[in-house]
């Protein structure tokens, strides 16, 4: 058995913005002090994108320094926050590698997993994309290993969480592009996402997607209709605790865990046998 954190949303930024600096990461260091406590503790950690608020390079900076804190090994997706260059300036080597495209899209292998870390991120839009090329090179990567149990890893979810201003349009031509390449890939056993800061979880082509809750706040679960021209005063996100996903392969099964990231007193303690098989 092996597991992996998922982390994502941090949000880092700089001392420009003090009063989100001091918050995420706070929040983000606590996710970490979660994770480094979690027995056993994971091989990895996959930062599924969004690592900044601005992709500045004082930024991407910030953020290495605060997840050097921590020894476990980590790897990196990119989201509509962060900006290519700037990050591969600040971390390019194993947990950051490009595509023959210049995508931020490569393969881990682990002790009978494979972790596929995708790029959706179009620089400049909230929202995702998913091209002719980066669907090429997932489709050959998926087919180099279909016997392999696959993590697919991608910032954006391509299924509907009901937060109407966050949601991609059911038809968007990412999701379709991205649905046929995974269609019928009985190797897939999850895809992890984030970007919505809320978990939540669905089926894209028969696949299922699983979102992290971000180690930053949260957005405010209102399933309401909203208008995107017109404010109407609604809160749109919320100071939840920060969260994380713990993913647990054992043996070709594959189990997501979604985790609050706190102190918390132990309740009982294992000091007599259950006395029940």
């Amino acid at each position: 058995m092996l597991t992996i954190a998922q982390i994502t949303d941090l949000h880092v930024t700089t001392g420009h913005d003090p009063l989100n600096q001091l918050r995420n990461e706070q929040r983000l260091r606590q996710v970490l002090r979660s994770i480094e406590d979690l027995k056993p503790k994971p091989v990895a950690i996959i930062a599924s994108g969004d690592l900044t608020e601005h992709g500045e390079a004082q930024e991407y900076a910030e953020l290495k320094t605060i997840l050097g804190e921590t020894d476990i090994p980590i790897y990196y997706a990119v989201g509509n926050h962060d900006r290519r260059d700037t990050f591969m300036d600040a971390f390019e080597g194993p947990g950051a590698q490009r595509d023959e495209n210049g995508f931020i899209q490569y393969v881990v292998d682990f002790d009978g997993v494979r972790m596929v870390v995708c790029d959706t991120l179009e620089e400049g839009k909230h929202g995702a994309g998913f091209c002719e090329n980066r669907a090429a090179w997932l489709a050959a990567t998926l087919d180099a290993e279909p016997d392999t149990p696959t993590i697919v890893v991608l910032h954006h979810p391509p299924i509907l969480s009901g937060v109407r201003w966050m949601d991609p349009k059911p038809d968007a031509p990412w999701i379709a592009q991205l649905a046929d390449v995974v269609r019928d890939r009985p190797q897939i056993r999850v895809m992890l996402c984030g970007h919505v800061h809320r978990a939540f979880h669905g089926l894209l082509a028969g696949q299922v997607v699983a979102t992290a809750p971000a180690t930053s706040i949260q957005v405010t679960l209102n399933l309401t209709a909203v208008d995107m021209q017109k404010p109407d005063g609604r809160e749109i996100l919320v100071d939840e605790p920060p969260g994380y996903v713990l993913v647990m392969a054992d043996e070709g099964l594959v189990t997501t865990h979604i985790c609050v990231a706190g102190d918390f007193a132990p309740a009982v303690a294992y000091t007599r046998p259950f006395g029940f098989e």
